[in-house]
C-alpha cells in the first residue's frame, strides 16, 4: 500500500523546461498541505499517448512503466501536472495491473533497462483531480489565504477526463469539478462555444500539421474572445504551451490581437494558498505579461 501524505512528482519534459513556475507551483501547496514529495531520479519522459504508442504500443508502455516503476520503488503514489502525462501512466499502470501477460511480457523488457519490475502497488494521479476531488473546494478553503477576483475560461483538455471509465473522474461531456473548485478560490467560470474541443495540439498535430494545429486553435480563441475572460486556466504545460505560442502566432499571423495570461491549476492554487506573485510566472510567460492578479486577503477566523 502506498505511503499515505506523500506522492512522487512526475514533471515530465515542459513543465521543468518551459514553465518552472508550474513545478514551483505544484511544489509549493503540497508541501503547505503537509505532503512529502519524492523526487523521480531517472524518470524519462512518459512517453506522449499520442505519438510512440501510435507507432509501437509495446515500447510505449514498457518506457511508461519504468516511470511508474520509479514512484513503486519509493512506495507512493505518482502524481503529474500533465494530461498527456497523466493519460500515458494511468492508461499503463491500470492495463498492467490487469493484464497478467502484458505485466510478464513488459517487465521481462525492462529487465534490459536496469532493476526494474513493474509491481501495481500505486495509483497514478494528476495535481488537478487531487485538488478538486481529494481536497475539494470545501477543504481548500482550510488553506486559503487570498481569492482571486475574476473571470476565466477553463480548458479541460483531452486526456484528463477521457476515456471515462479509465480515468472515472467526472462526466467528460459536462465536467463540473474544475469550475465548483475555482469558485473556492473566488474565480468564476465563463461557459462558451464548444468548451471541450481539442487545444489543437496533441497527437503531433501542433509539430507535424502546424497549419491544421493553429486553425482548431484559431476556432478555440474566437469562442474564449467571445466571452472576453481575465485569463485562460488549463491542467497541462502542453496545452498552456499550446495557448501561448497559438495567440502570438495567430497575432502574426491572422490580424488578431490576443493577449489572454494563461495559467495553470497550480499556479493560481499556490497564489491563494500564500505563494508570491513573483513565482506564479506571469512575467516570464508570452502573453499576459503585465496582467496582475486581482486578489483580496482572506480574513482569518481566528
Amino acid at each position: 500500500m502506498a505511503e499515505q501524505k506523500a506522492f512522487a512528482l512526475y514533471l515530465g519534459c515542459l513543465a521543468p523546461h518551459r514553465y518552472p513556475q508550474i513545478e514551483k507551483a505544484t511544489r509549493f501547496l503540497l508541501e503547505k498541505m503537509g505532503y512529502r514529495i519524492a523526487e523521480m531520479e531517472r524518470a524519462a519522459c512518459c512517453p506522449a499517448p499520442g505519438v510512440l504508442r501510435s507507432f509501437n504500443k509495446f515500447d510505449w508502455m514498457v518506457a511508461g512503466a519504468r516511470n511508474i516503476c520509479i514512484a513503486e520503488k519509493q512506495g507512493v503514489d505518482l502524481i503529474t501536472v500533465c494530461n498527456g502525462c497523466f493519460g500515458t501512466l494511468i492508461d499503463i499502470n491500470k492495463h498492467l495491473k490487469k493484464d497478467e501477460a502484458a505485466r510478464a511480457e513488459v517487465n521481462e523488457k525492462l529487465k534490459l533497462l536496469g532493476d526494474y519490475e513493474f509491481q501495481g502497488t500505486i495509483n497514478v494521479r494528476h495535481i488537478a483531480e487531487f485538488l478538486a476531488v481529494e481536497i475539494g473546494p470545501y477543504e481548500i478553503e482550510d488553506y486559503l489565504v487570498r481569492k482571486i477576483h475574476g473571470n476565466v475560461a477553463i480548458h479541460y483538455g483531452c486526456h484528463f477526463l477521457k476515456p471515462p471509465e479509465v480515468r472515472e473522474i467526472d462526466d467528460p461531456e459536462n465536467p463540473v469539478i474544475l469550475e465548483d473548485f475555482i469558485e473556492a478560490l473566488g474565480l468564476k467560470s465563463l461557459d462558451f462555444r464548444d468548451k471541450l474541443t481539442c487545444c489543437g495540439a496533441g497527437g503531433g498535430i501542433k509539430a507535424a500539421y502546424a497549419e491544421t494545429s493553429m486553425t482548431v486553435f484559431g476556432a478555440k480563441m474566437e469562442n474564449i474572445d467571445e466571452v472576453k475572460p481575465d485569463f485562460i486556466l488549463d491542467i497541462c504545460p502542453f496545452c498552456h504551451l499550446q495557448f501561448e505560442t497559438g495567440q502570438d502566432y495567430l497575432n502574426k499571423n491572422h490580424e488578431t490581437n490576443y493577449d489572454y495570461p494563461v495559467l495553470h491549476l497550480s499556479q493560481i492554487t499556490a497564489y491563494c494558498m500564500g505563494m508570491d506573485e513573483k513565482f506564479v510566472g506571469l512575467q516570464y510567460q508570452q502573453m499576459g505579461k503585465e496582467y496582475k492578479l486581482n486578489s483580496v486577503e482572506v480574513e482569518s477566523s481566528e
